[in-house]
């Protein structure tokens, strides 16, 4: 095991649940990331292996099926996955996100409808904010629900969908007229339930196909067109409308550590691909690391994984005490998701011209990373988060 990005204070539990997801990723991950990861093939056999460790389940209460474990625990194994592939971390982050929004907000038939089904892998989670024509800014959204005699028509068009074409449930934010003077009171979390795939997945539903991306490749990121598609009000999150934009607050929220958590991965996976190549190679008689560049370069690059691991478990641990952790997480994700950036461009340059090559795995860690920067709101938007709180809290 590593040095950096060690966490005190784990439960025995916890400790097997990481030994056993890390022994996955160096066996079942490591050795076919790049090769899929270039030939933009779904994981398959990855994904069915993460449902027989109950990895779907993770955070899903044991009344449901799940194993009950923390944020941390979830964390910390998002960690552990994404240094052996990002776009795994991916698979499962909307699900767990889903997941928790049914846990914390859902009726009790929702719970008890989804749960279990979600913590063996069978019913698979993606969520939408995101339009065409807004990425932050949340209170634009124009995707309508218009009530009828049997329930909701949704009418609208979303965009970067994680797991959009194998997921069979989504949760989806939409306007609605709930007579608030408040954007945000408007606004209903709809559970939406397809087929997997791509084309017309359910009744006014369409998946067009999968997005073309510079990274994060093998995971499907879609669009989603929802033409008068009808749902009843058991499909209502929580069974109450105007509540959508804060139970997706509270999704975000855990999404952040997530992103964050991945971000701790991919830079932990450079920082060791980088130590290595630097011991290998010689230049002047003597491996680069023993020259002072490569050796402030490594000095730097561990200190700032340590750095981001260490913000992500405190953000994680907070959430888990049930105390407010919105700074945090962003201050986490922020952190994290910049480091993650530094660090790869530091193992890139270590590399140097072989680091250009598809043949060595920094290249596709290069590519990651930078969605790192953009993923569950941007480093801009986490400084307005982080900003607007500090004048709150310093108030004169």
């Amino acid at each position: 095991m590593s040095r950096l990005a060690r966490t005190t204070g784990l439960t025995a539990e916890q400790d097997e649940i990481l030994d056993v997801v890390r022994r996955f990723v160096e066996k079942k991950i490591i050795p076919v990331a790049t090769e899929l990861e270039h030939a933009d093939e779904y994981p398959t056999e990855i994904v069915e292996g993460l449902k027989d460790l109950g990895i779907f389940g993770l955070m899903i209460p044991e009344e449901y099926g799940g194993l009950g474990e923390s944020l941390l625990t979830y964390a910390l194994v998002v960690e552990e996955i994404a240094r052996g592939w990002m776009s795994v971390s991916g698979v499962i982050n909307t699900h767990f996100i889903v997941a928790y929004m049914l846990t914390q907000h859902g009726t009790e038939e929702q719970k008890l409808r989804y749960l279990p089904r979600m913590a063996t892998g069978e019913v698979r989670g993606a969520f939408s904010m995101s339009e065409p024509g807004l990425g932050s800014d949340v209170a634009a959204i124009s995707t309508k629900a218009k009530r009828t005699a049997e329930g909701y028509e949704i009418t609208g068009q979303k965009m970067w969908l994680t797991n959009g074409g194998s997921s069979n449930l989504v949760a989806v934010l939409c306007k609605t007229e709930d007579g608030s003077d408040s954007v945000y009171k408007n606004m209903t979390t709809f559970l939406v339930e397809k087929e997997p795939g791509f084309g017309e997945t359910a009744q006014g539903v369409t998946i067009p196909g999968k997005i073309d991306k510079m990274g994060y490749k093998g995971i499907d990121t879609t669009e989603m067109i929802l033409d008068h598609h009808r749902v009843d009000e058991t499909q209502v999150l929580g069974g109450e409308t105007g509540k959508g934009f804060y139970q997706m607050m509270d999704g975000v929220e855990v999404g952040r550590v997530n992103v964050g958590a991945r971000a701790v991965g991919i830079a932990n996976r450079a920082f060791e691909l980088g130590v290595k190549y630097a011991q290998q190679r010689e230049t002047f008689g003597k491996p680069i690391a023993q020259h002072q560049a490569i050796l402030f370069r490594i000095a730097e690059m561990a200190t700032k994984v340590e750095t981001a691991h260490s913000m992500v478990v405190r953000a994680a641990r907070l959430k888990d005490a049930g105390e407010r952790m919105d700074v945090e997480a962003g201050m986490a994700k922020m952190v994290a998701s910049e480091y993650c950036n530094e660090v790869v461009q530091a193992s890139f340059r270590i590399h140097g011209g072989y680091g250009y090559s598809k043949e060595y795995e920094i290249e596709r860690l290069y590519r990651e990373a930078a969605f790192m920067l953009i993923g569950e709101g941007t480093t801009d938007i986490q400084k307005i988060i982080i900003g607007r709180a500090m004048l709150a809290e310093y108030k004169l």
